[in-house]
């Protein structure tokens, strides 16, 4: 089956056209997803697959009318299914079954994906890992001594070994773009509004966006223009139109692009020389690459994990074991309920954020810690708005490092987020881009930023250095 599951989704389309049944599509990857060696599910959908793509079958005359028809996808664990377990990779929410499909699992079924699991993930989003969460960490399929990347591991394994076509994940701080770099798969990030947030179980509403993880950036611009759009159930979102797909035959010719000091300073040396390399293979593609420098970017990682964990505090206070989740048995009073349902229904790392997020926003705490964040987030939004007056894309890694060994934890894991988190800050669209191996054969990526809704930079640019890149350049 790995003639399969091997496939973009392009290929995938071709192999319909040829006479490749949905349902032996669905048959395919649906094996590598209940084998799962990695830990990449947390929930395999496989009777409800097999019955979508015998119904899409059953209609094969209309598949030019579904962008997506027949294509087998996973959606991390955070985005609401209904019927379908939504953990969020949480004791607390280890038996949540919603009632509504969240809006971005609705476009994808309006385009005739293949809804074929939740996949695993960082409590709540919360880590870079894939190690914090309540069903095991999630194993690197290149060397399993080292990070599968997080929060969005689960999605990214899954599409890196053939278990699915696609993933949807989230992106608070970089969770779709680090694990699409330590498992070498596109990931992207759209700009804040792009793509509904209705159905996403919050973890910092100000930064969290439904991002996407595919093979190549051809299927990354296809899936991602299914998702934009206005929603009535989500005020931020956006109606900008997204014509990614067309952009890519646009080539780079006269892009300005700039390489950020701050960042290549700070990285390894492989990774310097992938951002060398990708420099040199932009200017010879027609594009111009100049270095420029950006001091505030060292104030974004502060910024970033003071805002996050504020409004962490605030979006998990929902969970207190009256209503709905995790509600501790032995509880004798209202506030042991409350106190034993969160000491027992949240992990390690979502307390240590809650309980800053807590002293941030405290009466005493608030102006000189978060009032001096959102300051600072508007300071480094204003900077970058100029930057982007004069330049279509900003060069960079994704990490300061290549995936690191497992058991970093805590601020060893929090230092590495400062080249990701930017784009969150100010709400920027991002890509991870697949950029050769090291030494070792572990993934490098680099990383790609661009002004607010304009996407079409990144997918030109993406494209021509993928291009280039399968030419034998690398």
């Amino acid at each position: 089956m790995s003639y399969i599951t091997k496939r973009t989704i392009t290929e995938l389309a071709s192999l319909q056209r040829d006479g490749l049944s949905c349902l032996e599509i669905a048959e395919a990857y649906i094996k590598n997803a209940q084998a799962d060696p990695y830990n990449a599910y947390i929930t395999v959908t496989g009777e409800q697959a097999l019955e979508r793509a015998m119904a899409l079958d059953r209609i094969r005359e209309d598949r030019k009318a579904f962008p997506l028809f027949g294509i087998p996808y996973a959606a991390k664990d955070n985005i609401c299914t209904k019927g379908i377990l939504t953990t969020c990779a949480s004791k607390m929410l280890a038996e949540h079954l919603p009632v509504y499909d969240a809006t971005a699992i609705r476009h994808i079924h309006s385009a005739g994906g293949v809804l074929i699991g939740k996949t695993n993930m960082d409590e709540f989003g919360m880590g870079s890992s894939s190690d914090t969460g309540y069903f095991g960490k999630v194993i690197n399929p290149f060397n399993e001594q080292r990070s599968a990347g997080g929060s969005s591991g689960g999605s990214a394994v899954a599409v890196a070994t053939g278990a699915c076509a696609f993933a949807l994940g989230s992106d608070t701080g970089g969770s779709v773009r680090l694990p699409a770099a330590f498992n070498g798969v596109v990931g992207v990030k759209p700009t804040y509004g792009r793509i509904s947030r209705y159905g996403l179980i919050a973890f910092a509403s100000s930064l969290d966006q439904i991002g996407v993880l595919t093979k190549d950036v051809t299927d990354s611009a296809t899936v991602l223009e299914q998702l934009c759009g206005k929603d009535a159930m989500d005020s931020t979102s956006s109606e900008q139109s997204a014509d990614l797909v067309h952009a890519l035959s646009q080539g780079i010719q006269g892009m300005r692009i700039a390489v950020i000091r701050e960042l290549t300073d700070i990285a390894d040396s492989q990774t310097r020389l992938s951002i060398t390399n990708a420099a040199a293979m932009i200017s010879k593609l027609g594009g111009t690459v100049e270095e420029i420098s950006v001091p505030e970017i060292s104030k974004c990682l502060w910024a970033y994990y003071v805002i996050s964990s504020a409004e962490a505090s605030s979006n998990l206070a929902r969970y207190d074991g009256v209503r709905y989740g995790y509600s501790a048995p032995d509880r004798t009073t209202l506030s042991s309920l409350y106190t034993k349902s969160r000491s027992e229904g949240f992990g390690t790392e979502v307390k240590r954020r809650l309980l800053l997020g807590g002293y941030v926003l405290s009466a005493e705490n608030r102006s000189a810690y978060y009032l001096k964040a959102l300051a600072i987030r508007n300071e480094i939004k204003s900077t970058l708005s100029r930057v982007f007056k004069d330049l279509d894309c900003l060069l960079c890694p994704v990490s300061p490092n290549i995936s690191w060994e497992c058991g970093f934890q805590g601020a060893d894991t929090y230092k590495n987020d400062i080249c990701t988190v930017i784009a969150n800050i100010t709400g920027l669209p991002a890509m991870s881009l697949p950029c050769g191996t090291d030494s070792n054969g572990v993934p490098m990526e680099l990383q790609l930023m661009a002004n607010s809704f304009n996407e079409q930079a990144l997918y030109r640019v993406g494209y021509a250095l993928e291009q280039a890149l399968k030419g034998g350049t690398r």
